[in-house]
């Protein structure tokens, strides 16, 4: 029985073509194109790397080496979960689709698009942040903004694969607080 997926991606990728290619197209402007490719580099795991890190400073030695387990753990599910539902789902991403008109600015790790890992990255640490450290967000939600924006401007991502990507990331933060007891000794201890 073939399955609807590829028939909704297709008409999907047929509505959101023209704002992926404007979008892909700011990207002539070297400044915004250099901005994209460098918050984009973030979003691959330094970031989230040095935010794990640095949790035992922020929270102490006890609770931060919990969070950075936390983290972690949460990390590794969330890239199970987006493999698979990438490796299922085959969407191709907007530079294959429409290679004439939307640019690839970045090299892609695969051939497809849906979700975005970066966003969904971002978007969980920035859920789990401001429950753990809300005083890191103002520099986090920012960057989260811009790692989203960027898989798009760079031609690698429709805008629903960002979407989809942000709903997992939040889901997956929501899960993984909800099974925390580290968030409950921060509570206690506040």
């Amino acid at each position: 029985m073939p399955t609807k997926i590829p028939q909704m991606f297709d008409r999907l990728d047929m509505l959101e073509w023209q704002l992926c290619q404007r979008t892909a197209g700011l990207s002539i402007h070297r400044p915004w194109l250099s901005t994209l490719k460098i918050s984009s580099k973030l979003g691959d795991w330094p970031i989230w790397v040095a935010l794990i890190v640095a949790l035992p400073a922020i929270h102490g030695r006890d609770i931060g080496l919990r969070l950075m387990l936390e983290y972690t753990v949460t990390a590794v599910v969330a890239i199970a979960v987006y493999k698979l539902l990438k490796t299922r789902l085959c969407r191709e991403r907007p530079f294959i689709t429409f290679g004439g008109s939307i640019q690839c600015n970045e090299p892609a790790r695969d051939r497809y698009s849906f979700p975005s890992g970066h966003t969904m990255h971002a978007v969980m640490f920035c859920t789990l942040v401001a429950v753990h450290s809300p005083a890191l967000l103002p520099w986090l939600l920012p960057l989260a903004g811009l790692i989203a924006i960027s898989r798009v401007g760079l031609g690698l991502h429709y805008y629903s694969d960002v979407l989809a990507g942000a709903a997992l990331g939040y889901g997956m933060a929501l899960a993984s607080l909800g099974l925390s007891s580290t968030t409950l000794l921060i509570a206690a201890s506040h």
